[in-house]
């Protein structure tokens, strides 16, 4: 399961959304570090249950992502090293922003500026990457005069060109490195290199405008960067969405001109952001989406689904969701030449139902 790391500085409502998260779909656990807790979100996907309908399945099973709350400042977390630790185990960042004005509780720098605490936490990440660089590269350089070694002489390179980069005050994730150095870099689980999520916590008279999260983000002198996406919520407006079934919810969020909640759309964006795609099977009693990373081969699809499969993997029967929704159902979709019997290395696109055919 795919994993995401919630920061932000001290006051921005971090803590908020992820207990927002929880109380929509599930509760918190403890994680075993001090005061930073997980929990299990399901991607919202109206086709899986779409899909159940038609096949008349009681049961769906919605991919999920583990978010993690890490307690206080980024700015702390960074430089100890079990928290920084902690925040190099997750896949992505979802940085939390304050965007709305409080007099209760004072925004980080007195005023919320969200550019600016985005230059801040990007500062303190990649100091923290720095550090942990340059006792490595102290490490290496000792090695080196021992014994010569091609594996350590390449991480040794990687390593020295990470630091030029983090000590022109640039991220990780917006340098080109050659592709091999690119995976090596990822090993090294370097917060600057990780995707970010930036989530504009915005207050009430905004709430109706977070269905346009760039927009946003432009009026707030946030600027597009390399392997960073934008979303926006409205903590209080969300807290109350909560406690609403779904008939009530439906009428607040159209109350504010919003068709789903912000929460949903922050889940999806975080999907995307790991540049994730999701494919559908039908089984005898469930629907289910499954998680791979786009570019997926119809084999590797196979193996998440069980290791059997993709042991003895046949063939894999493909139709685009949207044209089995249109057939209304399999055989249907069969009769209109919408099915294609597809091989290993065949690549999956998103929202595909794929049946896998295998030997016994």
């Amino acid at each position: 399961m795919f994993k995401i790391g919630i920061v932000g500085l001290g006051q921005v409502g971090k803590s908020t959304v992820f207990r927002i998260l929880m109380h929509a779909q599930g509760s918190p656990s403890p994680l075993g570090k001090p005061e930073a807790r997980v929990g299990v979100v399901r991607v919202p996907d109206p086709r899986l249950d779409r899909l159940a309908e038609m096949h008349q399945r009681r049961k769906t099973v919605h991919a999920s992502i583990e978010y993690v709350d890490t307690p206080g400042s980024i700015i702390d977390l960074a430089r100890k090293g079990e928290q920084a630790a902690l925040l190099r185990e997750a896949d992505a960042l979802a940085h939390v922003l304050r965007a709305f004005q409080d007099e209760s509780s004072a925004a980080p720098g007195g005023h919320f500026n969200p550019a600016r605490d985005i230059e801040n936490v990007e500062l303190e990440l990649m100091l923290s990457d720095l550090a942990a660089v340059e006792k490595r590269i102290e490490r290496l350089e000792k090695d080196l005069k021992k014994q010569k070694s091609p594996a350590l002489e390449n991480e040794y390179q990687i390593l020295r060109a990470s630091k030029e980069t983090l000590e022109k005050q640039t991220p990780l994730r917006e340098c080109a490195f050659p592709k091999e150095q690119e995976r090596a870099i990822r090993g090294f689980a370097f917060l600057s290199a990780k995707p970010v999520l930036y989530v504009l916590n915005v207050g009430e008279k905004d709430a109706g405008r977070t269905g346009a999260p760039e927009e946003l983000a432009a009026g707030m002198g946030i600027k597009p960067r390399p392997k960073t996406s934008v979303a926006a919520v409205c903590g209080t407006i969300e807290a109350e969405l909560a406690e609403l079934g779904d008939a009530e919810a439906g009428e607040f969020l159209a109350s504010y001109g919003l068709k789903e909640s912000a929460i949903s759309r922050m889940v999806r964006s975080s999907y995307q952001l790991l540049g994730l795609i999701s494919f559908f099977t039908v089984g005898d009693n469930e629907c289910r989406s499954w998680t791979v990373r786009a570019g997926a081969t119809a084999h590797e699809a196979a193996g998440e689904v069980h290791s059997d499969f993709q042991k003895k993997f046949i063939r894999a029967e493909v139709v685009k969701f949207e044209e089995l929704a249109a057939a209304g159902s399999l055989a249907e979709a069969r009769s209109r030449g919408m099915v294609r019997l597809e091989g290993k290395e065949y690549v999956l696109d998103d929202g595909e139902v794929v049946y896998f055919r295998h030997s016994a």
